[in-house]
């Protein structure tokens, strides 16, 4: 990349390919090899410790073996560390693997067992913190508490704004300041590096499930942190001994969606704002949840650049119009997962926040909708008529009739 400040849209395009001249070619490479020859046994052997304690490949010892490094991995893993104002990235199988990996680089082997942990989070990730399986213990608090919330033997303070589903925002530079030295962990999920560079504001990590936005096409699971060096290499090792590595070919569309992905999540926010400003006036609707409708504090535009592309409803008939809603869409898609071209509308009480505990879930009255790339027009006709037919039959389920 050239030294002169580029614009993200043209980071986002050209970031992850500075060794294709070398390489003869234009588009990415996949280099789809589990295992790599070896020059001989004393390289190769420094090579495989230098990946294995989270280092990088020695050029005179080669790539060695895929669950240490891959070089369609780490050009993704570039281009994604650039967009996010970071020093690297490391690259998982899912969110939920790299979320794992986080956890563990900060609370084993350092004398951290503990984690805070901001409310409300992905449902995932609330339920990993609140199983205890990872053997750290977390105190759940919600951003105003992160200081007294802090313990001598605290790791990671986690957060993610937007929140997943009610997106309620988070000062990060506020929390940042409350960690004092706890490394704070940001899932930056919702906003994508287009529209929020938690790094710039202090937190240690950014996360992503790149699943959704980053891939964009639901064809990829996929999880990555942009962060320091250090932590990369932290990180790196939890990877390998782990093996909770990115396949190649998921590395490869993530790198193409990412030319991409300014231009779909601009696009898919101002639908999401066009569509929630007309769902407000709607009379199925009790409530519409949107980070540009709830900020007092003027995060969006502060913090980030806009409110994004998640909209949540409240809905007027409760559980049952929820239900109705969900089953009479034909445009949206009922499914889990966001980001994608397409929208897709679901019930996170029911699915992915169903595991919760039960005073931290989502109410069973939120709809959860993911904004794509369709027409405006034909999306809101789509959610007119799903709205009405569950405000005309909803209370005829509530009453049994």
């Amino acid at each position: 990349m050239p030294d002169l400040p580029l614009h993200p849209d043209t980071v986002a395009v050209h970031a992850g390919r500075s060794d294709f001249g070398a390489l003869g070619v234009h588009a990415a490479p996949i280099d789809l090899s589990s295992t790599n020859p070896l020059p001989d046994i004393l390289h190769g052997g420094d090579s495989y410790e230098s990946m294995a304690t989270g280092g990088h490949p020695l050029p005179e010892g080669g790539n060695v073996y895929a669950r240490l490094w891959n070089p369609t991995v780490a050009r993704f893993e570039d281009a994604l560390a650039e967009l996010e104002h970071a020093e690297a990235s490391v690259a998982f199988g899912s969110g939920m693997a790299a979320m794992t990996a986080a956890i563990l680089a900060h609370t084993t082997g350092s004398g951290a067992r503990h984690i805070v942990a901001v409310r409300p989070l992905y449902g995932g990730t609330d339920h990993l913190l609140d199983s205890g399986l990872l053997g750290a213990e977390v105190t759940f608090c919600d951003e105003n508490a992160v200081a007294r919330s802090i313990r001598p033997d605290t790791g990671l303070v986690v957060l993610e704004t937007p929140a997943n589903p009610t997106l309620d925002l988070v000062d990060i530079a506020a929390v940042v300041a409350q960690a004092g030295d706890v490394p704070v962990l940001v899932d930056n999920t919702f906003a994508t590096p287009v529209l929020q560079n938690p790094i710039d504001l202090g937190a240690a990590m950014s996360l992503h499930s790149a699943t959704k936005y980053i891939g964009g096409h639901g064809d990829v699971v996929a999880g990555v942190i942009a962060c320091s060096e250090a932590t990369a290499q932290a990180l790196r090792r939890v990877r390998a001994i782990t093996g909770a590595v990115l396949h190649p070919l998921g590395a490869y569309l993530l790198h193409r969606g990412l030319a991409t992905l300014p231009l779909r999540v601009r696009a898919q926010q101002a639908a999401a704002r066009l569509l929630a400003e007309r769902l407000r006036e709607h009379a199925a609707v009790a409530e519409v949840l949107h980070p540009e409708f709830s900020d007092p504090r003027g995060l969006v535009g502060r913090q980030m650049s806009g409110g994004g592309a998640m909209i949540a409803l409240r809905l007027a008939g409760g559980y049952a119009a929820a239900e109705l809603m969900t089953g009479s869409v034909r445009l949206f898609t009922h499914a889990v997962s966001l980001g994608g071209v397409d929208s897709l509308i679901q019930h996170p009480a029911a699915l992915t926040h169903r595991p919760v505990a039960p005073d931290a879930r989502p109410g069973a009255d939120i709809v959860r909708l993911s904004i794509g790339l369709e027409n405006v027009e034909d999306l809101y006709a789509d959610l007119d008529h799903a709205l009405t037919r569950a405000q005309a039959q909803a209370p005829a389920m509530r009453s049994g009739a």
